[in-house]
């Protein structure tokens, strides 16, 4: 059966252009133009999908939005936005939307969000994370797991994203959370294992007892085994007091050791000895304690590369390996990008005080299309430079660092393009000829620009920069293409 689909956008030639290509593709479309004719259409027969544009004549999409989700929260919406809306497009899947697309409109990446939503499951149509909520009431003693609820989340310094790469991210963390396995977190600088570890802890049943991290790659030798297991007065030199280690600190809790390759040979059998026995001795003491506390850990290396190299204990790996994720490099979810953008402007704005009109549209391009080697860090670090640098109005490109204005233009492999483009060849051929030149010139011009498109993801920028036209005569093209596209 076919799948409901509702558009309200006030464009009726965008409407007529949609409804065609979605019912072409397998859709039951209706389509509204105006907010009051679409909420009463929905309230006649109940769809399962809304596209609706955020500006509309007679309300915001925002209030159809609201409208929709109160009478069927189960409904997926997606809202259509101008690319200098991106502040709207985070306000509107912080309040349940599915996701937002930019105008100007292509219907494949139309056609892609669509199923991505249909296929998605079903919690991730809700809204994930109320980014102010307060942790106290989320964590209210007698709620089950199981039951449905918003994720706990009493990190201020993160926020769970919406591309597919951070759903898959945050699935597995709602599998392995609740349970009692140790984890190893692999990703590059920056990715945030930390908060990840945190979010994992949260949504445990440990999460009314203490979460301490410990970074492994700030320490020595010597000190490594004193702030695990802590040790006694006189211990060794400059042991002038006992100390309490973090195993102990984490008693009952959730141990997080970051860079845990980094720790020595002699460290490492003793902390095998600790999760095998759950007991240890404090450096210099006789006296054995117990111990409870999940352990988490986390690397940039691969642990298991380690062990086999001679670098880490295999033992130890495979008490660490109950189960491991691995997060996603910031340039590999784009569609995150601009969620950060906005979290990090809202916090850099409160830390200074001021008051600023959001990211230039030029601006959020770069951000976009960087590479973020330094991940989230990084990130957060550069939006906290641009708002200091901005007296007023709109974050500019003059107060970006010069590695993210002036970015290296990396080929991107065009053969997938190619081949379609020949097959579409192959079987025009058998077709009817067009002798109409300047139909035929269009369509392929039409055909490259899809297929280079395709290649990166609808990406316009990187898609500019590979035609060889800027962005503006790109989004130009695309809306002049409307009847290609209606045949």
């Amino acid at each position: 059966m076919n799948k409901k689909l509702l558009i309200i956008d006030d464009d009726v030639d965008m409407c007529m252009l949609l409804s065609r290509f979605l019912t072409k593709n397998g859709y039951d479309v209706e389509t509204a133009h105006s907010a009051a004719n679409g909420l009463s259409a929905f309230k006649e027969s109940k769809y399962d999908i809304v596209l609706c544009d955020f500006r509309l004549g007679d309300k915001d999409g925002k209030d159809v939005l609201v409208e929709i989700k109160k009478q069927s929260p189960q409904t997926i919406v997606v809202i259509i936005t101008g690319y200098s809306d991106i502040k709207i497009a985070v306000d509107v899947i912080k309040m349940g939307a599915y996701d937002y697309i930019t105008k100007p409109l292509i219907p494949d990446e139309v056609l892609q969000v669509l199923t991505n939503a249909i296929n998605a499951p079903a919690q991730e149509h809700d809204p994930i994370i109320d980014l102010e909520a307060d942790s106290d009431a989320n964590a209210a003693p007698g709620k089950s797991f199981n039951a449905p609820q918003k994720r706990i989340n009493k990190s201020k310094e993160f926020l769970v994203g919406k591309d597919p790469k951070t759903k898959q991210l945050y699935a597995q963390i709602d599998i392995v959370a609740p349970t009692a396995y140790s984890i190893i977190l692999y990703g590059e600088s920056g990715t945030g294992k930390e908060v990840i570890a945190k979010t994992i802890h949260d949504n445990s049943d440990r999460r009314d007892k203490p979460f301490v991290a410990m970074d492994c790659g700030t320490l020595s030798k010597e000190l490594s085994g004193s702030e695990l297991f802590g040790h006694v007065k006189g211990a060794f030199t400059g042991a002038l007091s006992d100390k309490t280690g973090h195993f102990e600190l984490a008693n009952g809790g959730t141990l997080f050791l970051d860079e845990v390759a980094n720790l020595s040979a002699e460290i490492q059998a003793s902390l095998l000895r600790v999760i095998q026995e759950r007991k240890y001795k404090k450096v210099g003491g006789n006296k054995e304690k117990s111990v409870d506390v999940r352990i988490i850990v986390a690397s940039n290396e691969n642990l298991q590369e380690a062990y086999r190299k001679g670098k880490f204990r295999e033992d130890l790996y495979h008490r660490f390996n109950e189960f491991s994720i691995n997060l996603p490099a910031l340039r590999d979810r784009p569609k995150d990008i601009p969620l950060f953008a906005e979290f990090f402007l809202e916090k850099s704005l409160g830390e200074l005080d001021k008051s600023l009109d959001g990211f230039d549209a030029e601006v959020m391009d770069m951000l976009v299309n960087y590479s973020w080697p330094g991940n989230l860090r990084e990130f957060r670090n550069v939006v906290r430079r641009s708002v200091l640098l901005t007296p007023h109005g709109k974050i500019q490109a003059d107060t970006l660092p010069w590695e993210i204005t002036n970015p290296t233009v990396s080929p991107v492999n065009l053969s997938v393009g190619k081949q379609e483009r020949n097959n579409q060849e192959d079987k025009t051929a058998t077709e009817t000829p067009s002798y109409d030149l300047k139909s035929s010139a269009s369509k392929a011009e039409y055909d490259a620009i899809l297929a280079v498109l395709k290649e990166v993801k609808f990406n316009k920028t990187k898609a500019a920069k590979i035609l060889n036209i800027d962005r503006k005569t790109l989004y130009n093209k695309i809306k002049g293409y409307s009847d290609l596209t209606k045949g």
